[in-house]
């Protein structure tokens, strides 16, 4: 089969997979989702995401802030009785109006939270990152076993066309051999040194805020897990800010079959590019992680367009139709835990000056 051809054959494929699917088996036609933290995701992404939602809606939030409870009222009809602080978060046990609980705070607090959420019995989605260490997934993890509920993270790429398409290309492999994988990830912050993600405690640091970016399309590139951290360094311009965490990390894993992958991420500079080089040709994502749309091309001049779609819509459409089909998630989080640990490595790798082996 000819490259083109495969291509044009595979993306469709992939389509279909990102897309919501099937008929539901549950009673209900929507899940009721209420989210934990209503900084700037929520506000201006994942809300009005959820009034796009085929199978899922806006029902609930849970915040410190008394003054935006008013707005998100009049906004989005919410009830005062799906209102909560977090002191208060786990009586949405007993509220049938919130099946769905999602965690969207500082990766600092997914753990405490996401945690409390599996503990009301209803399901857990947890933004990504999902937290500071391995060691805090499994704890996530765990919880959602114990109490029977299912979780999510929220990696929106994964459920976006292209990248599915890239999935599919590392498994069949049109132009051979895979040798090498670049993925960059970032942008410019401004932020004084106040912002949660400059502090190490709340889980910032260019590496925890956009590395997993890199890092989880390293692995679905090439349909592998890496075996080692070869290098890593971290540098700063701007030392008067940065003075807990990384504002540009780079580094380099090492995978299967002799294929080496680089990565870079940074609070300083605009990144944002994903390419992966085969023996017989090559296939770029180029922005591969922006909210506007995901773009790219091959080789031999096959194009991948933007899907105009919702990212988030999608990715919370999914989710939803898979715990009402009651059938495994896109994302579990032993997928988000794989990336927490890479991310922990990379860290030891550039205090230490040597490589870590991701195999033992």
């Amino acid at each position: 089969m000819k490259r083109r051809t495969f291509l044009q054959k595979s993306s469709k494929a992939a389509l279909a997979l990102a897309l919501p699917q099937g008929n539901c088996r549950s009673g209900k036609r929507q899940l009721g989702v209420a989210l934990v933290g209503l900084g700037y995701y929520s506000t201006d992404l994942l809300a009005p995401a959820l009034q796009l939602t085929r199978h899922c809606k806006l029902t609930g939030i849970v915040t410190g802030s008394p003054h935006k409870i008013p707005v998100w009222q009049k906004r989005y009809g919410i009830k005062d009785q799906n209102v909560y602080s977090y002191e208060t978060m786990s009586r949405i046990a007993d509220n049938p109006d919130i099946d769905v609980i999602y965690i969207v705070l500082p990766t600092g607090l997914h753990a405490k939270y996401a945690i409390m959420a599996a503990n009301t019995g209803k399901a857990v989605w947890c933004e990504k990152p999902m937290a500071r260490t391995a060691k805090e997934c499994q704890a996530i993890i765990k919880a959602c076993q114990q109490n029977k509920v299912p979780l999510s993270i929220g990696y929106r790429m994964q459920h976006e066309p292209n990248t599915r398409r890239i999935m599919e290309l590392a498994k069949s492999r049109p132009y051979g051999q895979l040798i090498s994988v670049k993925a960059e990830a970032g942008y410019f912050d401004g932020r004084s040194n106040d912002h949660w993600k400059l502090k190490k405690a709340m889980g910032g640091g260019a590496m925890y805020d956009m590395g997993v970016y890199p890092v989880n399309a390293m692995r679905y590139a090439t349909g592998l897990e890496p075996i080692a951290v070869r290098s890593a360094v971290q540098s700063t311009q701007r030392p008067q800010i940065f003075t807990e965490v990384d504002e540009t990390t780079e580094f380099l894993l090492e995978f299967p079959e002799g294929i080496l992958t680089h990565g870079k991420t940074s609070f300083g500079k605009g990144l944002n590019e994903l390419q992966v080089d085969c023996k017989e040709g090559w296939y770029r994502l180029s922005p591969f992680q922006s909210y506007s749309g995901v773009r790219g091309r091959a080789s031999d001049g096959t194009q991948f367009p933007a899907d105009p779609n919702n990212q988030q819509a999608r990715q919370m459409d999914n989710d939803a139709l898979a715990i009402m089909e009651q059938r495994p998630v896109l994302v579990p989080g032993e997928e988000g835990m794989k990336d927490i640990r890479i991310v922990e490595a990379v860290y030891e790798t550039a205090r230490t000056g040597r490589a870590v082996d991701l195999r033992e």
